[in-house]
This record gives structure tokens, sequence and C-alpha cells, in this order.
């Protein structure tokens, strides 16, 4: 297995649990940690005993805490576009990721930690969680795909005024919002993201995949979203999962995928 510099990953009963080890800075993403990331997701991919990944941060203080803001006072608008595009690669990355990706936030998820946290399918916040993008404090917007998934997300007039205010919601608040799908203790959130994933790993995982294929398309590409649900919806039923599963619904049985 890889080793990595800022990050921990540990596989166990089909999860993969990867932690930004950065905890004396708030495991704030770097650009070493950035692409770090995208090698471990890569790999992780390829792993078939791998059926869905936590993503989480070391410490009990913060999920990711925004961009190293020190490595950000040497670059030029060039430089800039470059380490915005190696972001954007881990973002994307995550978000087409084929298998469940769910975001444990144990504290601060802030500038592109926020954007990280976008990037997964399902978000779980403990109640001391607190979110936002605070770009503009520093005359800049959020740069890995803040403006786009919060507003997906969100809607446009709750992003742009968590955007242009630069302020930070908490975990309660940010589930009214929709930007988070659960709020549980602290304690919690890492036995309740695991039980999510068992509940999704009872499921046909080829499904699995074609449904963020097909929610991701409405997104992507919302013109042609509909006519990729039908494609998606085909190709399911040539798989082996989908004749166990009909089979043993009609067979009053649980399936075995």
């Amino acid at each position: 297995m890889t080793s990595y510099n800022n990050l921990l990953l540990q596989v166990t009963d089909q999860t993969a649990v990867l932690t930004v080890n950065r905890e004396q800075k708030l495991n704030a993403l770097n650009r070493e940690t950035v692409l770090e990331l995208t090698t471990a997701f890569r790999f992780l991919e390829q792993q078939s005993e791998v059926r869905g990944v936590i993503l989480t941060g070391a410490g009990e203080k913060a999920f990711v805490a925004g961009a190293d803001i020190t490595e950000f006072a040497s670059l030029d608008d060039t430089g800039a576009e470059t380490l915005a595009n190696e972001g954007h690669g881990l973002m994307d990355t995550i978000y087409n990721f084929s298998k469940p990706v769910i975001a444990a936030i144990n504290g601060f998820a802030l500038g592109g930690g926020l954007e990280l946290a976008l990037s997964c399918h399902i978000r779980v916040a403990s109640t001391n969680a607190q979110l936002g993008l605070p770009e503009v404090s520093l005359g800049i917007i959020p740069g890995y795909g803040g403006t786009q998934r919060l507003t997906q997300l969100i809607g446009r007039g709750k992003a742009l005024e968590m955007i242009m205010t630069a302020d930070r919601v908490g975990a309660n608040e940010a589930y009214n919002w929709g930007l988070v799908n659960h709020v549980v203790d602290p304690a919690a959130i890492m036995d309740f993201s695991k039980q999510l994933l068992q509940k999704i790993f009872a499921r046909s995982p080829n499904a699995i995949s074609k449904a963020i294929d097909a929610v991701n398309a409405a997104i992507q590409t919302p013109q042609k979203g509909f006519e990729k649900e039908i494609e998606l919806f085909g190709q399911c039923f040539a798989s082996p999962e989908a004749k166990e599963g009909i089979r043993a619904f009609i067979e009053k049985r649980k399936p075995n995928f």
C-alpha cells in the first residue's frame, strides 16, 4: 500500500478511512496534500475490497480548516490557475468516484476544506462543526469548485450569502440549509458514518456506481440527464447483480451482492 506524508489510510470491513493528518496545521490543504489525496483516491478506485470511503481530519478541531495560505504569498495569476487546476482535479476525482464517499466533518471545514466536503457524496457533521468559505476576506474567491457545488447544493441566494459575507455556519444551520445530511455528536461521527456505509454495502455495487453517474449527469449535463438515466438503467439490467436482486425479491430473500 502506498505511503503518504500527510494522510493516514486504513481499510477495514470494505471501508477505507482516509484521514488528512496535519493536525498541527488544522489539516490545511497544502499542494502536497492535494496531490496525495488525488493519488489515494485513484488507488482506492482500483481496490476491489474497498466499497466505500470515509474522509476526515486528524484531531478534534478540524476536518480541513482551509487551504495552506502560506503557499499563496508567492503566487502570480498563472501559478494560482495551476493551483486551482490541481484542486479541481482532486475534487472532480472524488465527485465522480464510483464508490460512496462520506465526509465526516469533525470540526472546521473552511475554504478548501468545505470544497473538499462538497465534492463528497454525503456529508456527516459533528455538532461542533463550523463551515464556511472565507476567501473574499483575502481578496480572492473559492477556487476548488466552491462557487459551483455550493450553489448546486443550497441554491444561489444562500451560496452567495455564505461567499460574500465569509461567515461561518454551524452544523445545525448547515443541516437546515441542506449543506450536510446528518448532524451527530463528535464521539459518534465515525461509527455513524461506518454504519451508513454498511447500509449502502447491502445494495448492489454496480447499481450504486450507476446511480452516482446518473445523479452527477443531472448536474453536469442537465439537458442530457434523463437520457443518461435511461442508458444507465438499461446497463444495470445486463449485470449479474440485477438478475440476483430481482430473483431475490421474487423469492422473498435478501440478495447476495
